[in-house]
């Protein structure tokens, strides 16, 4: 029996197939695949045979040819082969990848180099926004060269390590540190393309290197007083103005305070002394400030209360504010945190006239919050009060506050002078926090400089200054010039204090190069005396650039130095003044900490650029025309 039709469910009907539905779908399918076909033709997927350009071998001149699934050649060597995204360089017999990262190096060093010496110029540098930037800093000028060939990029890249390096570890030297590297691997290359082991030469240099740094340090005397502002004044340029204002910073702070660098709001140069103890914390409330023309909070002869933890109520601190009234001296209350209904109270009894206080909150933030109370307790001679040694708030007496000679509070900064009643308990903090900070240096590279920036902050902080160098200029492009020199005389005279001083002008290379005769007797094979001797003719370098661009011919006046060395290991060319003489005497020095930053860098880029056998590096991109055409009208 057969079911009616119209009880049937209703599904939908099989679409029908007619000519114009097939020729679309063939048109379609025609569209897609001339569409793959270019696009595998433009990426080189439609034929997995197509042959790159030929390669020419170094020696026979045959060709090798490169295919995109793999790799045939006839005889002979191949040099490059491109493959995907990447070139890969070979050196066999003739080094050009080598010849051509080393022309990057030489461009990089040709360009920095005419800042070198007193009587160096500047560089300008293009800015993508704003003015271009007028420079006479060896990193700042590294960091921005790129140059369009991959190896000639690849060869400035190693060699401003080398100056990167230095700049973080001495802050000055930055550009005899790559004119050290091209010398050494200028030379380096002359050796090993005569077909040496480059692996023994480096291995010659790296010896060479630690012997010349022992004998540095020989060589080295402390820094006087009067020495620290010609340490300044050479690494800025000779600039006497700045010399003199970091001198001064110094006698103010002395060598254990912090010198910053700040840009002034006017076009002259600006010394600020901060004493005491400053951190960047406010009060909690405007209605503490005392002083309502500068909106700040200042008390005399003020106590200090410390907590460690956040004041939840006011009933904690009844006994210690009851003391407070009756004394009448003045309460800075310094917590993690404060309520806002202590803080309520605190107010009303301000403003009341029964209380004179204020209330800041703690500075930084976890353990190294903690270590700033600390400090302070022992500046003031008080108490932290904090869960952990078992001190409450309501336990707590006036014995726990702290003294102060005075306290400054404004909306964002708070200083506290203390009373000088602790120097013995401070000079102990400063020498626990200096065994952190060289325990610190011990991690070697991997030591934080942030930590250490922190430590020695909390060392100046404890020592009673932080000076302040306000740099003026009157345009910007002056300004960001004069702030780079500022800051690398901060930073030649921070590592002068900390290693001593030699002789400068490239005096110190010159005589470290007549050690390097006795270094090389002492090395095992002839391999590694000739890795001494491309040392000992790199060292030669700086100073015949820095009397090259004092208008010299650079072989004599190495001449002139060579000879009075016999006599006096100070003795050396003042570019400046063009004289030969006794180098310390006349103000011509460098610091220790510089030259031993510059040898050891300079070694260690040239092991890695000689001892490179394959360089592998970005492939070129065609540049296509994606401009759309001029629409006429």
């Amino acid at each position: 029996m057969r079911a009616d039709p119209a009880r049937r469910p209703l599904l939908p009907a099989p679409a029908r197939r007619t000519k114009s539905t097939r020729s679309w779908r063939m048109i379609t399918f025609a569209l897609a695949l001339a569409t793959f076909g270019t696009l595998a033709f433009r990426f080189g997927l439609a034929e997995r045979s197509v042959a790159a350009p030929a390669v020419v071998g170094p020696r026979t001149g045959s060709v090798g040819m490169v295919s995109r699934g793999g790799l045939s050649r006839s005889k002979g060597c191949i040099r490059d082969v491109s493959a995907g995204a990447k070139t890969l360089h070979f050196n066999h017999n003739d080094y050009q990848a080598l010849r051509q990262m080393l022309a990057g190096v030489e461009k990089l060093a040709t360009v920095v180099g005419v800042t070198l010496g007193p009587k160096g110029r500047n560089v300008v540098l293009e800015s993508g926004y704003g003015t271009p930037a007028i420079v006479n800093d060896g990193v700042t000028i590294a960091k921005q060269v790129d140059l369009e060939d991959p190896l000639e990029n690849m060869g400035c890249k190693l060699v401003r390590e080398a100056s990167t390096r230095t700049n973080d570890l001495a802050g000055d030297g930055t550009t005899t540190a790559i004119i050290l590297s091209h010398a050494m691997i200028s030379e380096g290359m002359k050796v090993v393309a005569s077909g040496v082991n480059p692996v023994q030469i480096v291995r010659g240099m790296e010896k060479t290197g630690r012997e010349l740094v022992k004998y540095l340090k020989e060589l080295s005397t402390d820094v006087s007083d009067e020495q620290i502002q010609e340490v300044a004044t050479i690494s800025a340029g000779g600039n006497t103005e700045i010399g003199q204002m970091i001198a001064g910073a110094y006698k103010e702070v002395g060598r254990q305070g912090v010198i910053t660098l700040e840009e002034g709001k006017s076009t002259e140069n600006n010394l600020r002394v901060i004493e005491g103890m400053q951190f960047d914390r406010g009060y909690i409330s405007p209605y503490f400030v005392t002083d309502t023309e500068r909106m700040s909070c200042t008390y005399q002869n003020a106590r200090l209360l410390l907590v460690d933890k956040k004041i939840n109520s006011a009933r904690e601190m009844i006994g210690i504010l009851e003391e407070t009234v009756k004394g009448g001296w003045p309460l800075l209350i310094m917590a993690e945190d404060i309520d806002q209904e202590v803080l309520s109270t605190l107010v009303l009894n301000k403003l009341r006239g029964g209380l004179k206080v204020c209330a800041v909150k703690a500075p930084g933030f976890g353990d190294r919050k903690s270590s700033y109370l600390e400090d302070i307790a022992i500046l003031t001679g008080g108490q932290v009060i904090k869960d952990e040694i078992g001190l409450t708030l309501e336990k707590a007496t006036v014995d726990i506050l702290g003294k102060t000679a005075s306290v400054d509070v404004a909306k964002e900064v708070t200083t506290i002078v203390g009373d000088g009643s602790t120097k013995e308990e401070v000079n102990a903090r400063i020498k626990q926090i200096e065994k952190l900070v060289a325990d610190e240096k011990t991690k070697g590279s991997s030591a934080s400089t942030y930590e250490l920036d922190k430590l020695n902050e909390r060392i100046a902080r404890l020592a009673g200054g932080v000076a302040v160098v306000e740099v003026g200029a009157t345009t910007e492009s002056e300004l960001k010039e004069k702030k780079l020199r500022v800051e690398d005389a901060l930073c030649a005279t921070k590592s002068a204090v900390e290693e001593g001083i030699v002789a400068g002008g490239g005096t110190t290379l010159l005589k470290l190069a007549e050690k390097i005769p006795e270094i090389r007797d002492s090395l095992e094979n002839t391999e590694q005396k000739m890795g001494a001797d491309i040392i000992e003719r790199a060292l030669k370098w700086p100073l015949r650039l820095i009397a090259s661009n004092a208008g010299e011919t650079g072989d004599v006046v190495i001449n002139g130095v060579v000879l009075g060395l016999k006599n006096d290991k100070n003795y050396g060319w003042n570019a400046a003044s063009g004289e030969y003489g006794n180098l310390l005497e006349m103000g011509v020095i460098d610091p220790t900490k510089v030259i031993r930053s510059v040898i050891e860098n300079g070694v260690s880029v040239a092991k890695t650029f000689l001892t490179s056998d394959a360089v592998v590096a970005e492939k070129p991109e065609d540049k296509e025309d994606d401009m759309m055409p001029a629409m006429g009208y």
